[in-house]
């Protein structure tokens, strides 16, 4: 005679939930920790160079104007590539805590809505001729990060997780009502740039690190 199936109780299915809770000690992906901190440093360069051109402080040729913003990109790029690879080598992300595994799933899924997001509003953009089309992409960017860091938050219940998803839902709305006011925006953009991207990815990173010689 089959063995009757077992039905979860209500006591399991607390103990599962408390079990992704608290298992926030694995590997952070360096992919992850990478992209934020480089990200955050180089695209906050970038809007520290362009504030540079407003007062009048950077008064370069248009074509080295170009040949720095493709730099940035670039240099992003390159370091984004050598940390993907790196995990992929490593195994990073792959195993580990289930908290751990849905936290980098929340930040990849948050990485794919973004790349339609941008393709949106950049065709948008180019349609209506209108700029101000296009400078909407960060206030979404900033919105999904808040929903991700959010989410990370309710898994591992870190303080600095929460600021982070707050601070990246008041930046959200923010630049979303000052794209008619480009000096104000950019004001907004290079802050959050670094406190939002590059500190969250600073921690990250030291994480990762951290683990990593634990792992050793």
């Amino acid at each position: 005679m089959p063995a009757k199936p077992r039905l979860h109780s209500p006591e399991d299915d607390l103990a599962f939930m408390r079990s992704i809770v608290e298992s926030g000690g694995g590997r952070v992906p360096m992919t992850l920790a990478v992209c934020y901190l480089a990200g955050g440093l180089l695209y906050g360069l970038q809007c520290l160079f362009h504030l540079g051109q407003v007062f009048g402080v950077i008064r370069w040729p248009d074509l080295a104007n170009l040949a720095f913003v493709v730099a940035i990109t670039a240099t992003f790029l390159s370091i984004l590539t050598w940390a993907i690879l790196r995990d992929r080598k490593t195994g990073a992300g792959a195993k580990g805590p289930l908290a751990s595994r849905v936290t980098s799933a929340a930040f990849s899924a948050t990485g794919m809505a973004n790349t339609a997001v941008i393709i949106v509003f950049a065709v948008g953009s180019w349609r209506d001729q209108d700029f101000a089309v296009w400078l909407y992409y960060s206030a979404i960017v900033f919105a999904l990060q808040a929903a991700a860091w959010y989410v990370a938050w309710i898994l591992r219940k870190k303080g600095w997780m929460l600021a982070v998803a707050l601070g990246g839902w008041v930046t959200a709305v923010a630049l979303g009502l000052l794209v008619r006011q480009p000096l104000a925006y950019l004001g907004v953009c290079t802050v959050a740039l670094f406190l939002l991207f590059a500190l969250p990815g600073w921690i990250l990173y030291r994480d990762a690190k951290a683990a990593e010689l634990k792992a050793d």
